[in-house]
């Protein structure tokens, strides 16, 4: 599967020329020992691939003994795994390398001497975990991966020439015409499916969605398991938060009220248990900002919060009863957007998906009042345009699941913040427009932002 992490990667091997790793992190079952091994092979002219969830007795050896002399350590490791080192064109891959953490100190020594390079994997919240004994090395040069993003679905499916399309148009801000139904059948096909790698695979070979969801529950009760494992010490509320990302999502505000989980839960007792699925790349959070201006976290408001889940297709496995969703007619009611829920949480949730992917800090804006209905309003999201100036710095952005709405919100805050606010925006499922100043987007074209 081509994934364009791939080409971040190149670009690493090109600028950075040995002088760091390059570490990729993500969430379980990812791709990233996919994309990794895929890079070595077709970048390199050789390569070593050294599985730490999979290292025999002999192998910690070699790391144990003989780090201490470089010239012996890949003498010693070309030899273990059968495998001629060429300088400057051989690559080691430390995969799960939050398993042994000596290994990934050593980067710092490794990248010293400049032989090889060395690409890193693991899952950021075990990393994390297992460094209280090591100094992190500064020359490691992180890249995050997300789960596939819809241009990736499409290449999965064969599919080349839309997104080329859709950029063409949105570049052009002309609506897509007849092909925008087209479009908007493929794009439910991927929130359904979701992003990850396996369960994309599941879908391409089978165009079953009963297969595609074994998948993705196997994935959850990996997530359950790793919850299990790594969430030493406050295990219950990770796995209480977990739970409630459904019921929270389906509220008409989305907000995470954690009275939800007990009437004594306090922000101060649950905030590391959120930083936890972040950190696992398992949800995406989403903070208020009090005011649109630039530097959005000067004005974070953490305790008021919205807990998305990194991709939608595990939302939708994780939303609905087992004995339900096996039933491929609920699935073919989501693909015709004939299934009686609150489809706003899904199209929301995946629009989070989509500008986390697209290197966006996610936050909203709400404030209410009971007097005055012009302070009643409520923006989904929040972005800033990349390049800051004196105004107009902050785009607000509605996302809307049905195709009758009103945009009162939206008005009342650009008459509100009309000197800081650039280019409102609403996404949507119909095609594109603009119209008094604000710009109607279909879904798909949310990574364009």
């Amino acid at each position: 599967m081509k994934r364009k992490i791939y080409n971040e990667l190149v670009s690493w091997k090109q600028e950075r020329q040995g002088k760091t790793a390059v570490m990729i992190d993500g969430a379980r079952r990812i791709g990233k020992s996919y994309i990794a091994e895929e890079f070595a092979k077709n970048e390199y002219k050789s390569y070593i691939l050294v599985d730490f969830n999979h290292a025999d007795k002999r192998l910690f050896e070699i790391f144990d003994n003989y780090l201490q002399n470089l010239d012996m350590f890949f003498m010693q490791i070309s030899a273990y795994f059968g495998v001629k080192l060429y300088e400057r064109d051989s690559i080691i891959i430390f995969d799960e390398v939050q398993l042994y953490p000596r290994a990934r100190a050593a980067i710092k020594y490794l990248v010293a001497d400049r032989r090889y390079d060395y690409l890193e994997t693991g899952s950021l919240v075990s990393i994390n975990r297992n460094v209280k004994d090591i100094v992190i090395p500064s020359e490691e040069h992180r890249i995050p991966m997300y789960p596939m993003d819809f241009e990736e679905f499409l290449w999965a499916l064969g599919d080349k020439t839309t997104m080329p399309f859709i950029k063409y148009c949105f570049e052009h801000k002309t609506p897509l015409g007849p092909v925008h139904r087209k479009t908007m059948d493929f794009f439910r096909q991927y929130m359904i499916v979701g992003g990850m790698p396996q369960a994309v695979l599941a879908f391409t070979e089978t165009r079953n969605f009963e297969e595609t969801d074994i998948v993705k529950r196997d994935i959850l009760a990996l997530y359950r398991a790793d919850i299990e494992k790594y969430a030493v010490g406050y295990e219950s509320k990770v796995k209480s938060i977990f739970d409630l990302i459904p019921a929270e999502l389906q509220r008409h505000e989305k907000r995470f009220k954690l009275a939800d989980i007990s009437e004594t839960a306090r922000y101060r007792n649950y905030e590391s248990s959120f930083f936890w699925l972040s950190d696992a790349k398992i949800v995406n959070i989403c903070y208020a900002a009090t005011e649109p201006t630039a530097g959005l976290k000067m004005r974070m408001d953490k305790l008021a919060l919205k807990c998305y889940m990194a991709d939608t297709g595990l939302l939708i496995s994780h939303t609905f009863d087992e004995k339900i969703i096996a039933a491929e007619k609920l699935y073919s009611r989501l693909l015709l957007d004939k299934l009686e829920i609150n489809k706003g949480m899904l199209v929301e949730n995946i629009v989070a998906q989509m500008l986390c992917a697209s290197g966006h800090k996610l936050y909203f804006y709400s404030s209410y009042s009971k007097t005055e209905s012009s302070e009643r309003i409520e923006i989904d999201f929040l972005i800033q345009k990349p390049d800051i100036t004196n105004m107009h710095n902050i785009s607000p952005i509605e996302v809307k699941s049905t195709t009758k709405y009103t945009t009162s919100s939206l008005e009342k805050f650009s008459r509100k913040y009309g000197e800081q606010i650039s280019h409102p925006c609403v996404i949507h499922t119909s095609d594109l427009q603009e119209k008094d100043g604000v710009l109607y987007l279909p879904l798909y074209m949310t990574p364009l932002l």
